[in-house]
């Protein structure tokens, strides 16, 4: 071989090796992917150097909520809507596969929370107007709202043996809107991980499950003010958690100077009251769905109890004078933006024996 071609040769194969090793050195970057799910606005950050697995799994994330969407919704056509009309004949059935789960852990949730979570009504929730995404008002009639609390729909009318379904009360009509999201995020989630991602965060309309950190820093999250749209506090994820929050400014109609929000307080048939907002962090993203509903409903007396019933160890709940209450667990993870009125540090009862088991989704 010349001189003149071995220069040539040297010189390709320093190419081709600089080449290689700008590749396998490429740094990692957050990827940023927005799409719709379940009614809301859905965020998902990355943090990986491998484009074509940030890119198969934004794919990925979204025919997963897309699928879970469309056989979870209780008002159109798909696996949850054909449970309701069965649900609603009293006779036996062979269950959903695709809901089954949910509807098993729903119950568990539900006794939990001590009926606070009753997704068996339903029928309430549709006549608030509250199926839509843009409820228009005027609030029902008071006959109409007592008439669904007298017949008394509850998860414990929903029987299951085995894939065999029916239901004692046919006035029972499932609705998983407090439910379904998170456990949702956390079947998404899990699947990313399947994927080999290990850095992400999943946002679906503020209510959040993250796993790693961007580089040397963790997560940060905002938590929205009721009083504003600005945000009152921020909170660091730690590893892989769950973030939600409940509040009365997500979904509502105003009727004659009043606001009606989603959040209905199953006890009465009328939206809750005296909670602006609550915020819940936890492992298991469809528990904290739950707690941040149960906790909004039972109010700045109670919610320390089905804390504690939940298991759930890191609360925020602001009410609607302003008050922050908060467990020391969440008072340890919570930076305000600004100072509140008043902060209440409220441990939760130790009556942990009461405490209700719940499984995390399969």
């Amino acid at each position: 071989m010349s001189r003149g071609m071995l220069r040539k040769v040297t010189a390709a194969l320093i190419i081709a090796v600089a080449t290689a090793m700008m590749v396998g050195c490429e740094r990692p970057e957050i990827h940023r992917d927005r799409f719709i799910a379940f009614g809301t606005i859905v965020e998902l950050n990355i943090y990986t150097a491998d484009r074509e697995l940030a890119r198969t799994a934004a794919e990925t994330v979204q025919a997963d909520l897309d699928y879970m969407h469309g056989a979870w919704h209780a008002w159109e056509p798909g696996a949850m809507g054909r449970t309701n009309q069965l649900l609603a004949t009293g006779m036996e059935f062979s269950a959903n596969p695709s809901v089954l789960p949910l509807i098993i852990e729903a119950q568990r949730l539900s006794e939990a929370t001590e009926g606070l979570f009753n997704p068996a009504l339903g029928q309430l929730f549709a006549l608030w107007g509250f199926q839509s995404d843009a409820p228009q008002g005027p609030p029902p009639a008071d006959e109409e709202i007592q008439a669904i609390l007298d017949q008394d729909p509850t998860m414990d009318d929903v029987h299951i043996d085995g894939i065999r379904m029916r239901s004692s009360n046919t006035a029972v009509r499932l609705d998983l809107g407090a439910y379904a999201k998170g456990y949702g995020l956390h079947q998404a989630m899990e699947h990313l991980k399947e994927l080999g991602v290990e850095h992400a965060i999943l946002n679906a309309g503020g209510d959040l499950r993250a796993i790693g950190r961007p580089g040397n820093r963790p997560w940060r999250i905002g938590v929205r003010s009721p009083e504003a749209q600005g945000v009152i506090a921020a909170i660091e994820t730690q590893g892989d958690e769950a973030v939600f929050t409940s509040g009365d400014y997500e979904r509502f109609f105003m009727h004659e100077g009043e606001r009606y929000h989603h959040i209905l307080d199953p006890r009465t048939g009328h939206p809750a009251r005296g909670t602006r907002s609550v915020t819940v962090i936890h492992q298991d993203a469809a528990k904290a769905d739950v707690a941040s509903t149960a906790l909004f409903i039972a109010g700045a007396d109670d919610w320390p109890r089905i804390a504690a019933r939940l298991g759930i160890e890191k609360v925020m709940l602001i009410d609607d004078a302003g008050v922050v209450y908060m467990t020391p667990a969440m008072e340890k993870r919570v930076r305000f933006e600004s100072e509140p009125k008043e902060q209440i540090i409220t441990p939760l009862p130790d009556d942990s024996l009461e405490t209700a088991s719940v499984s995390p989704p399969a």
